[in-house]
Order: structure tokens, then sequence, then C-alpha cells
């Protein structure tokens, strides 16, 4: 999935037309009313995750199609939050998302789907990127046609009716505090953050590796230097150790790998299938001694497993650190600050 470190866009009718309304208010004001449209968003959230409670049907937590960093620095924090506060049983609740992801939602769910098992990834790639030319974007901030076909298929699988909470309603919520209008507590109060515990792999591998993940995105560009230096870092990363890397072939997003053929470097895509390579991927990282790859959704899974990471970024400017200043509070919180370390990429000697 994508790497979760871009800013929330908005409608650009609506937006450039309330941009040009906000420059004509006072600061003060312009502030007063933000409080008041997070809070009135919150109270429609609030109330609609009451009647959710009160149904008695199950509850469908998703479809997640989106980003890995907001999957997990945002949408599961958010469905724990909401199972603890509203006293949902575990049992009453389906978690959906796509790619092997369910490990992540063990903490307060029975069972799930995964929606590589209702399509082919071919299938689910197209219709994921329909659904993001729809939108606009790929946070799924409205339900969409892949969004209703994928729910009336575990319907279907399930035999039963369900209730669904769906990530536009997260989206709505958050929103206040990726656009600035709102402090971190803003998401603290309404998200609980839990380390993660990934299932064995089940398969042996060598000792003391450092798990790679390296992929070109929007804050690490595909550069001639960004290039070299994926290649001399995997080449001294393999020089000290074993080194697995997560690409994994399996093409669910755009992200492609841009990492070196070392000979030393172990991969892991005999282990995979459309419908499994988060898991496997989550499983390696949880095994790793540490993490080292592009800036991304997977600098938070790394110390969510209580591992060490090291991210690279090559543009500063080209993502919200709110999402980053996030990840820190939560891991400094616990006191594992030292578990998340995400720096620039270094010039090269004698430039």
């Amino acid at each position: 999935m994508g790497d979760g470190v871009l800013p929330v866009t908005r409608n650009g009718h609506r937006a450039s037309a309330a941009t040009r309304l906000r420059r004509f208010l006072p600061a003060p004001v312009r502030g007063a009313a933000a409080r008041m449209v997070a809070r009135r968003r919150a109270s429609l959230v609030e109330r609609h995750l009451e009647q959710l409670a009160r149904d008695r049907r199950p509850i469908l937590l998703g479809p997640w199609l989106g980003e890995v960093g907001f999957e997990l620095l945002y949408w599961i924090p958010f469905l724990s939050w909401f199972c603890r506060q509203y006293a949902i049983p575990r049992e009453r609740v389906i978690a959906v998302s796509r790619g092997g992801a369910s490990a992540w939602y063990a903490a307060f769910v029975d069972r799930s789907h995964d929606a590589l098992a209702f399509m082919s990834q071919e299938e689910f790639r197209r219709k994921n990127a329909d659904r993001t030319e729809h939108l606009g974007e790929q946070k799924q901030v409205a339900w969409t046609p892949l969004d209703e076909e994928i729910v009336a298929l575990v319907r279907e699988r399930e035999q039963t009716d369900v209730a669904v909470l769906h990530p536009s309603t997260m989206y709505r919520l958050f929103a206040p505090y990726w656009w600035g209008h709102r402090p971190m507590a803003w998401i603290h109060r309404y998200a609980d953050f839990s380390p993660i515990a990934p299932p064995s792999l089940g398969v042996p591998l060598p000792a003391d590796y450092t798990a790679v993940k390296f992929y070109f995105n929007d804050c690490f560009r595909n550069t001639p230097q960004n290039r070299a230096f994926v290649d001399r870092t995997i080449r001294g990363l393999a020089d000290e150790g074993p080194v697995i890397s997560l690409s994994t072939g399996v093409a669910l997003d755009d992200h492609a790998p841009c990492e070196p053929d070392v000979a030393a470097m172990h991969d892991i895509q005999h282990l995979l299938s459309p419908q499994s390579n988060l898991m496997v991927q989550s499983a390696i990282v949880a095994g790793a001694k540490r993490f080292v790859g592009t800036y991304g959704g997977f600098a938070y899974l790394a110390p969510l497993c209580g591992i060490p990471a090291l991210s690279y970024y090559s543009e500063a400017k080209s993502f919200s650190t709110r999402h980053l200043d996030l990840m820190r509070d939560v891991l400094q919180s616990r006191n594992h600050a030292r578990l998340l370390d995400v720096v620039a990429v270094p010039e090269e000697r004698g430039r």
C-alpha cells in the first residue's frame, strides 16, 4: 500500500473557495470557527458511533483499502478506541483490509476478511485505481463502488447483514488535526495505541538480520543520488550481516522497489501470496534486529513491533510532519523514542 506520509487533501473547489474566504477573516475568528467545526464533526461522529454500538448486527470495520501508514497510525488505533469506548465484544466485529493485514487487528477482532480473497490482484489494483481517480485522492474520504462491492461480498460470505464503520468516519474526525486546527490531543482523545504482535512466520530465518524496504515516493524521489545511496546502504548492511528485503513482488500500489541485487541479501517472494504479503512482511520486521528503509508506513510498523527503525527521506518539504510528530509522541509516552530515527539522505562524500 501507500506510505502514509502525504498530507490530507480536500475537494479542490470547496477548498479554494474556503481559502479565499479565510483570507478576509482575522486569525482569532478563523481559529474559533475551526474549533467550532471540529466540535461539530466530533459530535456527529460520536452520534454515529453510538448508533453502531446500539445496533444488534455485526459491525464490519472497513474495508480499509489505503495506505499502510494511515492504517497503522490512525485507523487501527481509532477502531481499538471505538471497541473499548463502546464495550463492543470482539466476536461482534469483523475487520476487512487487504494484503494480509489481519494480524494488525487481532487485539480487538476475532475474525477478518481480505479484499484479495474476493478478487484477483490485478482486478483489485485496477478497481482501487478507479476509486482513487473517482475521489481525487487515495484516502477513503467517501464511499465508492469498490467499498460497496467488498461490503456486499463480506455480507454474502458471512451470510448475514452487517452494520459498517467505514474509514470515512475516521477521516472526518481526524481531519481537524491534519489541517492544523486541533492539537495532537485531539487524536489521543479518539485513539488507543497498542503494540503490534504479528504471528510467527513458521520458517527459519537467519540470526541477527536487518529488514530493509527501500522504494521511491514523494519524499524519496527516483534520482541517481538516491539510487546510489540505496545501493551503498544495502551493500554496507550486507557486509555487517544478513539482510532480508521486504520488497515482495506483489504490486498493489505504485511504490516500486529500488534495491540492488546483493548476493548476501535474502528475499521473501517465495513465501508470499497477495493475501499474505503484509503478514509476511510484518513477521519479518518483528523478528529483525532493525529496520532500514524509505520513510513511510513501515517506518511506523517496526517501532510498533518494538524494533528500531532508521528511515530516510530526500525531500523535506514533501510530507506533513504531523504524522511523524504523532508517532514520536506515541513512542515517547512509552519511553521508546529511540525506536524511530527519521533522517535526511546524507550528502555523498567528496561532493
